[in-house]
């Protein structure tokens, strides 16, 4: 069997899904308005809070949300076999990520732009607000910190994309100032971004870098992960029209150009697949498919991390309410393609089994490198292109997504740090916050040694924390659709089994960590599992009161002086 029909069918229910499934969502469920005043206009600060174009919004999220996740991912879950892996990520993407993140913009929109762990106090309960804050905290830590670490590796691995990687965000500063100081045709701005982008992306392979050792008294290692922090400090700060949106936009246009590069050579060169649908020889170690495949493949099917985007950077954007399903629906589209496009390069990439199950040798060795490696040859079957630049177009597209996700998570993370100063009534600045995430970010990263090995220390436990914040999004969407006495279905069928399958998951991990007697993790793990089931009983209490509480009028929103039920 070759890749195409794995392509072509999985093309077909995103498409599906967005034409149809996203319509229904948006119409029947959350009944977008596009009268309603969203809080990019009702609360403009020309910061955080700016009305955007949703094609520009939509690069944002895409590129935001994706990060290195829905790549890593499908490239560690197809030991299993490529079908689990697909039926998952073409599923999850149409009827769990597209309606999650579709409901937490919705959500948010509907309540002034604010995050996923502030509305749970609304519609959950104090208590419950608080716990789940600490969830949001750790996971927010392990994205910064793990990616660090990704794009650190990869710029030393592949030093062609050092130049593409950094001019991108010389492009994205001109992108900007052309768009919202010069008023400038999007279309013209957006055709001239990419040339440059890709003209960096030839630039590099050409010239690839490799600082000396040491560099300012560090060594390459230290130096990029000094550095990328540094960067995402700064981009976290600035107005987000000056670097946040249109790098994420532009990077989103010419990411979706990569994989159309991608998709085109298999339609070009039908690659055949040598890994097995279902793996019987798994290696030993390798933990069983279920539950492990839905913690395993968390963004590209679906992932709580982008409730926290949806909700904390994406609806303070929102021009219009209708913009949401564009922008949120599509937006996992646009991830649940990535990480097709991630299982196809690493299952169809090889020559033969024995190559295949030779990168496949134990659980969770393969990733990154393995879509690089396999997506490079299907290229350069596909259209012709060189190795090295075949290998230089993917990294940089594996780079640029996990940049994106950075420092948009460092800015989430300001704004928990903000929000847990509200909770204790200490009133936290933008740049206080933004140092103390730096701080403990470095700290974590730095733990282990100058090279960074702290930063995967937590990396295990991100997808079932993952997960867990899933879920437990979608249980404030759930609250807030019976409240309003619409059909809460779409919401609560995901909900129910993503919280099965990662609550399992967890416990399964505490098991191993005990048997490992690692007690960093076992901690960490079990304030994740208290907080998720704490957080979940007081959502089904939350789900009780709504359904016999008075149903809101058709177009009620928070305001300010809301009371926080507790």
């Amino acid at each position: 069997m070759n890749a195409l029909p794995l392509l072509l069918i999985g093309l077909a229910m995103f498409a599906g899904g967005y034409i149809l499934y996203s319509k229904f969502l948006g119409d029947r469920v959350y009944k977008l308005d596009a009268s309603f005043k969203t809080p990019a206009h009702e609360l403009q600060d020309g910061v955080d809070y700016v009305p955007t174009n949703k094609f520009v919004l939509w690069g944002h999220h895409f590129t935001s949300v994706a990060g290195a996740a829905p790549i890593v991912g499908p490239a560690v879950a197809v030991i299993w076999g490529w079908l689990p892996a697909f039926l998952w990520v073409t599923l999850g993407t149409v009827f769990f990520a597209g309606m999650h993140d579709l409901g937490a913009l919705w959500a948010s929109a509907r309540n002034k732009g604010r995050s996923m762990g502030t509305l749970s106090g609304r519609y959950i309960g104090r208590r419950g607000a608080n716990l789940f804050l600490v969830v949001i905290f750790l996971l927010l830590l392990m994205v910064i910190a793990a990616f660090a670490v990704v794009i650190k590796n990869l710029l030393i691995s592949t030093p062609s994309v050092v130049i593409p990687a950094w001019g991108a965000v010389a492009v994205a500063l001109l992108v900007g100032q052309a768009v919202y100081r010069y008023k400038m045709n999007l279309v013209l701005v957006t055709v001239l971004g990419v040339t440059a982008l890709y003209g960096l992306i030839l630039l590099g392979d050409a010239v690839p870098v490799e600082p000396p050792d040491p560099i300012l008294g560090m060594s390459p290692a230290t130096f990029w992960i000094v550095a990328l922090f540094l960067y995402a400090g700064i981009a976290s700060l600035l107005p987000v029209w000056v670097l946040l949106q249109p790098r994420d936009y532009i990077n989103g246009v010419q990411l979706f150009i990569g994989l159309g590069i991608l998709f085109v050579s298999v339609l070009l060169s039908a690659p055949a697949i040598v890994a097995p649908a279902i793996n019987d020889a798994v290696p030993a170690g390798t933990p069983d498919l279920m539950p492990l495949l839905f913690v395993t493949i968390a963004c590209g099917a679906i992932s709580g991390f982008h409730g926290m985007v949806s909700s904390g950077t994406s609806s303070k954007q929102l021009d219009k309410e209708t913009d949401a399903r564009f922008v949120g629906y599509f937006g996992a589209v646009g991830e649940g393609m990535l990480a097709l496009g991630a299982i196809i390069a690493t299952v169809a990439g090889y020559r033969t089994l024995a190559e295949w199950e030779a990168v496949y040798s134990a659980f969770g060795e393969a990733g990154v490198a393995a879509f690089v490696t396999g997506g490079g040859e299907i290229v350069n079957s596909g259209l012709g292109l060189s190795a090295s630049l075949s290998a230089t177009v993917l990294a940089t597209m594996a780079v640029l997504f996990a940049a994106t996700t950075m420092d948009t998570a460092v800015r989430l993370l300001r704004f928990v740090v903000q929000e847990a100063g509200e909770v204790a009534k200490v009133k936290i600045n933008n740049g206080v916050a933004t140092l103390v995430v730096l701080v403990i970010g470095m700290g974590l990263t730095f733990s282990q040694g100058a090279e960074g090995a702290g930063g995967l220390r937590i990396w295990p436990l991100f997808g079932t924390s993952n997960q867990l914040l899933a879920a437990l999004t979608l249980s404030i969407i759930v609250v807030m659709l019976i409240r309003k006495r619409r059909n809460p279905l779409p919401a609560l069928v995901p909900l129910v089994l993503v919280f099965v399958m990662s609550f399992w998951a967890a416990l399964a991990q505490l098991g191993d960590l005990y048997d490992e007697r690692d007690w960093l993790l076992l901690a960490i793990d079990v304030i994740i599992i208290v907080a998720a089931v704490w957080v979940a009983f007081e959502a089904v209490l939350a789900m009780r009161r709504a359904s016999q509480e008075p149903p809101e009028a058709p177009d009620a929103d928070v305001t300010e002086k809301a009371e926080l039920k507790g």
